[in-house]
């Protein structure tokens, strides 16, 4: 009889045991199902805020049908415009201080990047004149900008990244810092504190309010835009490498809240993993860096910078080589050039 009791009560204490675990288990499913569902609202809205179609991606009833979609759905070759934007207090638009645009071809393997001085003087055809390409986004945004590169370089532009200063140094910071090589030593004035800080030649790491100052000085740079845009290329391609590592995929949605008010793209969502994995299968592979020669010149008083036609013209080739999907006939179009200028400075 005692026996019986006893076997009894251990049943109902292992059951209680059991219901016990069963519960906090259910507890803690569901509070981790609460987190990833507030967690993907969050990372959708966050994504609301970065989405800014083009004027003319509005224009397209249906996306699916669309250039870009189309491309991306053949895995052709793209292009993504990089837009850094000085914002001004009374401004509407604010100015582009960086631009640089990249060509990617998964199927040759190959990556091109271009900087666009800010005070290149090119024809804005919103405006209907010229004047200096950064005046294209103070007049109408990233909508006039895009259609004065493609004015200015012939060829389509599928993607676009912006971003003010803020957002650059929360990207930089979301990714954990960026490596570089400084070519030279010398001190800038950081952003917000106006503390000068030395960056010294050689391999340093800098976080995100660190790589604005040092991408942005160009008074000091004995090549002038030149070397700006070679540190500009430098700082962004770290950044690429480290967004699209596997560690920082994983926290992806982490990226998007950070940089949610301060970045924008007419990039779907449905495609961030597809670039990332299309860039993961080009990260071995050079980087072919196009320099935009000009000439320093002043017109009633304003500075400019006026590209030289012959290199303009060459750039031109290079990107639309870049684009072609087919690699044999970019290469022996390259191979019947007499003229051809090497361009490419590494990775």
């Amino acid at each position: 009889m005692t026996t019986s009791r006893q076997k009894k009560r251990k049943t109902k204490t292992r059951r209680k045991i059991l219901y016990t675990i069963l519960i906090i288990s259910m507890i803690l499913l569901s509070g981790v199902i609460v987190f990833a569902t507030n967690l993907s609202l969050q990372t959708k809205n966050a994504m609301n805020k970065i989405y800014e179609p083009l004027e003319r991606d509005k224009e397209t009833k249906d996306d699916t049908t669309s250039k870009i979609d189309n491309a991306k759905a053949e895995d052709s070759a793209f292009t993504i415009l990089l837009a850094g934007i000085e914002n001004e207090e009374k401004a509407k638009y604010g100015r582009s201080d960086v631009l640089i645009l990249a060509t990617i071809n998964p199927k040759t393997e190959k990556i091109s990047l271009v900087s666009i001085p800010r005070d290149s003087r090119v024809y804005i055809p919103d405006l209907g004149y010229k004047d200096k390409i950064n005046h294209s986004y103070a007049n109408g945004g990233i909508n006039y900008t895009i259609n004065a590169v493609e004015e200015l370089l012939d060829i389509p532009i599928d993607y676009y990244v912006s971003t003010d200063f803020k957002g650059f140094e929360d990207i930089v910071d979301t990714v954990g810092g960026v490596e570089v090589d400084v070519p030279f030593t010398f001190s800038a004035q950081l952003t917000g504190s106006l503390k000068w800080k030395k960056y010294t030649e050689g391999p340093m790491f800098l976080d995100g309010n660190e790589a604005l100052a040092y991408v942005r000085m160009r008074k000091k740079d004995p090549q002038g835009d030149m070397g700006r845009n070679l540190r500009q290329k430098q700082v962004i391609q770290e950044i690429i490498n480290k967004a699209t590592s596997i560690s920082n995929i994983a926290n992806i949605d982490d990226m998007i809240k950070d940089v949610g008010n301060n970045v924008k793209t007419n990039i779907p969502s449905s495609e961030y993993f597809s670039l990332i994995k299309t860039y993961q299968n080009l990260k071995s592979s050079p980087i072919e860096q196009l320099q935009l020669e000009g000439d320093d010149t002043t017109i009633k008083g304003i500075y400019y910078f006026i590209p030289k036609e012959d290199s303009l013209e060459e750039i031109k080739r290079q990107l639309k080589l870049n684009l072609d999907d087919f690699g044999q006939n970019a290469q022996s179009e390259m191979n019947k050039s007499t003229t051809v200028h090497d361009l490419t400075i590494g990775e």
